[in-house]
């Protein structure tokens, strides 16, 4: 067991560029045996970088890496595994044709010679499983699984490594409040135990509720170190951002309207053919948001994948402002002025090597607004764009710039910006603000109150049990297909919607 006087990790003076770019800038950063220590800071701060560069993904350009009191030069991930370090990445490292049990023993050594033992690799993730309450099934193929349940796998890839430091990127986004709690507890007696834990998350909450010490990173360099007992969540945010933050939402008082978007008896089946929405009944109204809760894989996916027009049901219908809408075509769907924000900023809502004109234009780029005789309006586009760049304070180069440029925070402005420039009458926000910043999150959250007040019915899908507390007038909780259970925002109690989440309906 390593020295508790001595780091078990030790980053001096860590530097790193890329091109013109420096992410890490003199970076000296302690891990501790028998500690959890959380790592904040906003897009682009420099976090996961620094933390790549101890995973042996990347090499630094200055400084020295120890590992256990020892000097290591760390070329690559199998380098740090081999020295206990194990990394659970916020944007996966999974092979989407392969199974679950197939991506979790990659890489390690799961059987004798040029043999795998599948059996015995098989008995030791459902042990994994039943431990940490991660269930998911070892045979499914991962591009058929959301994008909260192949978080899961990662966290069981890792596991699966018994690794002693344990770098965790947001690995309770997906969960309950149970499945957060007993995570928690399994992390405290781990740690009783001597292992070690980076925590990096954007729920302040979280962090003060599991950490030991904090350390805060803004623009690639350390700003704050704290004992978490020593601060709180509205200190952590401002070192975080460099200003301070709104401590609560403000969320004005309104009647809801007309109904806007309207479910009935919608059943969908998945990816495996297997029925995913069963009956489900939902109404949102005008100057409403209605909060859908519920662990990852119950539906979520399937329903916004419907609303979106790329998934047609089996069966019911849909409604918006009166209208039957056309299922399986986002045409119509765009037409019928519903607002689409999907999980996927990356895969599903942008086209990262176009423009970030041309995707801000992308929906509407046929229409005689911008489109004449077989030609652009190119001046009118700029203006359009420039306009949206400036109104939403997109941080970009320029419109010209390739998309795939900007970070996490800013092209999740770009698709508020196109979607919410035609004045939805319902918008779906699928994961809003999935792996954003606390800067990112509180922009994002502003926009969806202010689309409130102009009128607009909201239907916020969401795991985030904080994200829904604080902005839902309704919340209903999703499992299995069906809607579990429904309450008003301000009587609901986060015990009786954890239960919901979980099954229990009393």
């Amino acid at each position: 067991m390593a020295n508790p006087k001595q780091p078990v990790v030790r980053m001096s003076s860590i530097t790193k560029h890329f091109l013109d770019v420096t992410a890490n800038k003199n970076i000296t950063f302690n891990l501790y045996p028998g500690e959890i220590c959380a790592l904040l800071g906003e897009n682009g701060a420099g976090k996961t970088t620094l933390m790549n560069i101890l995973f042996g993904y990347y090499t630094c350009d200055e400084g020295e890496i120890f590992i256990k009191e020892e000097k290591v030069n760390l070329s690559a991930p199998k380098d740090a595994i081999s020295r206990g370090v194990g990394m659970i990445h916020q944007h996966f490292a999974l092979v989407p044709s392969q199974t679950v049990l197939e991506n979790i023993i990659i890489g390690a050594d799961s059987g004798k010679g040029i043999f795998l033992d599948l059996k015995s690799a098989r008995q030791e993730l459902l042990q994994l499983q039943e431990r940490f309450g991660l269930q998911i099934d070892p045979d499914a193929r991962v591009w058929t699984l959301s994008v909260g349940e192949q978080q899961k796998v990662e966290i069981l890839k890792a596991l699966y490594r018994e690794v002693d430091i344990l770098i965790m990127d947001e690995p309770t986004a997906v969960l309950a409040p149970a499945e957060i709690s007993d995570l928690f507890s399994t992390l405290r007696s781990l740690v009783k135990e001597g292992q070690s834990v980076v925590f990096i998350s954007h729920k302040l909450n979280e962090v003060m509720d599991i950490s030991d010490r904090i350390v805060v990173l803004r623009a690639g360099q350390v700003v704050a170190e704290k004992k978490t007992a020593d601060t709180n969540t509205r200190e952590l945010a401002s070192f975080m951002v460099g200003r301070d933050l709104l401590e609560i939402i403000e969320k004005k008082t309104l009647n809801a309207g007309q109904p806007v978007l309207e479910i009935e008896k919608l059943d969908a089946l998945n990816d495996k053919k297997l029925l995913a929405l069963k009956s489900l009944n939902l109404v949102v109204r005008q100057n409403e948001i209605l909060g859908l809760a519920g662990i990852s894989g119950n539906g979520q996916k399937e329903l916004s994948e419907v609303l979106f027009g790329i998934r047609e049901p089996i069966g019911g219908l849909i409604k918006i402002d009166g209208g039957r809408l056309k299922f399986g075509n986002p045409a119509a769907i765009i037409k019928s002025k519903i607002g689409r924000i999907p999980e996927d900023r990356i895969d599903t809502g942008l086209l990262m090597d176009l423009t970030v004109e041309e995707n801000l234009i992308l929906e509407n780029h046929s229409s005689s607004e911008f489109h004449r005789y077989g030609l652009m309006k190119s001046r009118k586009i700029h203006q359009f764009s420039e306009d949206l760049i400036s109104a939403y304070d997109i941080m970009t180069a320029g419109r010209d710039a390739v998309t795939k440029s900007l970070s996490g925070g800013n092209l999740q402005k770009v698709m508020l910006a196109r979607e919410l420039a035609g004045r939805p009458k319902a918008i779906v926000a699928s994961q809003p603000t999935r792996g954003l910043d606390v800067g990112a999150m509180e922009y994002i959250h502003q926009r969806i109150l202010q689309e409130r007040e102009r009128g607009a019915g909201i239907l916020l899908i969401s795991e985030d049990l904080d994200e829904i507390f604080a902005l839902s007038d309704r919340i209903a909780v999703l499992f299995e297909g069906a809607i579990m259970g429904e309450a008003h925002g301000e009587e609901a109690s986060r015990e009786q919607i954890g239960l919901w989440m979980s099954g229990v309906k009393k």
